[in-house]
């Protein structure tokens, strides 16, 4: 709040002082003069802003935290009444959030962006009723600042254009949960105090060729769930389907396929959190990524975008109150506390036995003998286009759930995954002084971990846990959370470890993983036989084991580690989750 009253300030004192108009400046993009064929620099993008929030009222510049490039982000807002209330605090607009620039090479949404707010703020299009727009002019900066005109591989035009990697060489399009990077903290900060209704992700797609010059990329609406999935599925997403046809504008989902026609049928991108519109969900914002197609011309593609902004903007402004009806619905469903104890899905798989269908505009592709490997490759010709009906997986089942606890009980000593959910605006309740409690704990019964480096990781999957109430000791300043937040979405996600892209997958807690005290196996040997024969259950089990298990029967180090794991010698901390579930 003090950081929002600071800006409030500053506004004011902008404000009193007299404007220039909007004349005195050139206003036209660089995308423009080019004829489509450049977009500006990183440098060139912010003079744009701060030369459209001298011009007009209705158009204001802020910059906001910090970058791994050492710039802070900028955003920009377009508010048609700005005043002190309706900057940050007006409940009635329906508030749309755009981000650009996550991968620098991808700049349509950047240079369309820029004639958006242009041409809202000075009347050149029709402001649709009670809206306001924050956007991120740049988002990956260190990308941006590292121009080229080659890392696009396939991508037709602009002339040159950022890179996809960050100032660290990160994806920031797979760092929105884990937020390895201060971008992905700052931008944590901008959308908790924008709390969008709506948000667009502009990007460019690879992969198949087609006709379509744009494609979406929704959230996946079962992921999203209940009445607000439903309306994204059954009305936001064939509303902008139908008036961008109506523009002479056609679009289609996204095309899933990598090296395939995609007249066979293709999958909905699943965006977990890690993805902007995954991290989006978990606060219950309407979410879409818009994909131009890198085989078309850049002209077309930022128009496109452009139109698909604009054409959103009505959307919303017309539903704006059944989508804020919605989204309040929720966020007191979930402040209430009426979900504790029932199940909340982790983990989804494509329902086969549910498939949409529609026609789809391609080309014919063609499996023709390689000119360079001799071997067979895949060629679209353009010389054949088609219109087919293609069958589009887009309904998602539940494969994994976990029953919604009354609280998590994080200890003080985590101190990296409480400064993840402070940045989340998740509320955390301090213990004052040492206490026990019973709880359910989490062991680590089996995880798989990726052998390769994954922006930044060795992410694990498949993990599974078993589960023992016990109690647990606290200390003063340890924490207890409450799950009754508008955040209960975030916890689930990230503290559950099961989840795809829980704080434990993504390696904040392995630790825990590697086992700190061992034995010595001469000394050993000699207490184990002594254990064994002061415990006839524990020597059935032993002699069991090496009957049933070949491997086990014949090493023996897995005997001796066996019978150590079954001793009190054995560390209580190995593979022993350390945040504790109340119920």
């Amino acid at each position: 709040m003090r950081y929002l009253l600071h800006l409030l300030a500053v506004f004011l004192l902008i404000s009193c002082a007299e404007k220039p108009k909007p004349e005195d400046f050139d206003l036209e993009t660089l995308f423009e003069k080019s004829e489509g064929t450049q977009t500006p620099t990183y440098e060139s993008v912010i003079n744009y802003y701060q030369k459209l929030d001298s011009a007009y009222v209705s158009i204001k510049t802020y910059e906001i935290g910090q970058t791994d490039s050492g710039f802070p982000l900028t955003l920009v807002t377009y508010n048609p009444d700005r005043s002190l209330e309706s900057e940050f605090q007006n409940n009635k607009a329906v508030r749309v959030f755009i981000n650009n620039g996550i991968h620098p090479g991808e700049p349509d949404g950047i240079d369309a962006t820029m004639m958006l707010m242009r041409d809202l703020a000075s009347g050149k299009l029709e402001t649709p009723k009670d809206i306001w727009i924050g956007a991120i002019a740049v988002y990956n900066i260190g990308g941006a600042l590292n121009r080229n005109s080659t890392s696009r591989t396939n991508q037709n035009g602009p002339e040159a254009y950022g890179f996809r990697g960050n100032a660290r060489n990160y994806d920031l399009n797979r760092d929105f949960i884990k937020a390895d990077t201060y971008n992905a903290r700052t931008f944590a900060k901008i959308y908790h105090m924008i709390e969008p209704d709506v948000l667009i992700d502009n990007h460019v797609s690879n992969g198949a060729d087609y006709q379509y010059v744009l494609t979406h990329l929704f959230t996946q609406h079962n992921k999203l769930g209940g009445e607000l999935g439903t309306y994204l599925n059954q009305e936001m997403h064939p509303k902008l389907e139908d008036s961008l046809n109506a523009k002479g504008w056609p679009i289609t989902p996204y095309v899933n396929v990598f090296n395939e026609v995609p007249e066979i049928g293709f999958t909905q991108f699943m965006d977990y959190p890690r993805y902007s519109t995954g991290y989006s969900t978990l606060w219950n914002t309407l979410g879409m990524m818009v994909e131009t197609h890198m085989l078309k011309p850049y002209k077309p593609r930022v128009e496109g975008t452009y139109v698909l902004m604009h054409e959103m903007l009505k959307i919303a402004s017309k539903d704006r109150t059944q989508i804020k009806a919605l989204r309040t619905h929720i966020d007191s469903t979930y402040n209430a506390g009426n979900l504790t104890g029932s199940y909340y899905p982790l983990k989804f798989e494509t329902d086969s036995s549910d498939v949409t269908r529609f026609d789809f505009k391609g080309y014919e592709g063609e499996r023709i003998t390689s000119e360079l490997t001799g071997l067979q490759r895949l060629k679209y010709n353009r010389e054949k286009p088609f219109t087919k009906t293609v069958a589009y997986y887009n309904n998602f089942k539940t494969t994994d759930s976990v029953r919604i606890p009354k609280a998590y009980v994080i200890p003080q000593a985590w101190h990296n995954i409480i400064k993840r959910l402070k940045e989340n605006n998740i509320k955390l309740n301090p213990i004052h002084t040492d206490t026990t409690l019973s709880a359910e704990v989490y062991h680590i019964a089996d995880y798989d971990t990726r052998s390769s480096a994954y922006e930044g990781h060795y992410l694990h999957s498949n993990t599974s846990v078993t589960t023992t109430v016990e109690n647990i000791d606290l200390r003063s300043g340890d924490y207890i959370v409450f799950t009754a937040q508008s955040g209960l979405r975030y916890l689930l996600e990230t503290l559950e470890p099961a989840a795809v892209d829980s704080f434990f997958n993504w390696n904040y807690l392995d630790t825990i993983l590697q086992q700190k005290e061992g034995f010595s196996p001469y000394v050993w040997e000699d207490k184990a036989l002594e254990i064994l024969k002061n415990d006839p259950q524990l020597q059935e089990a032993f002699e069991r084991k090496k009957q049933d298990d070949a491997g086990f029967r014949e090493s023996w180090y897995a005997q001796l580690d066996w019978l150590h794991k079954k001793s009190d010698n054995y560390e209580k901390a190995h593979l022993r989750y350390p945040i504790y579930r109340l119920n």
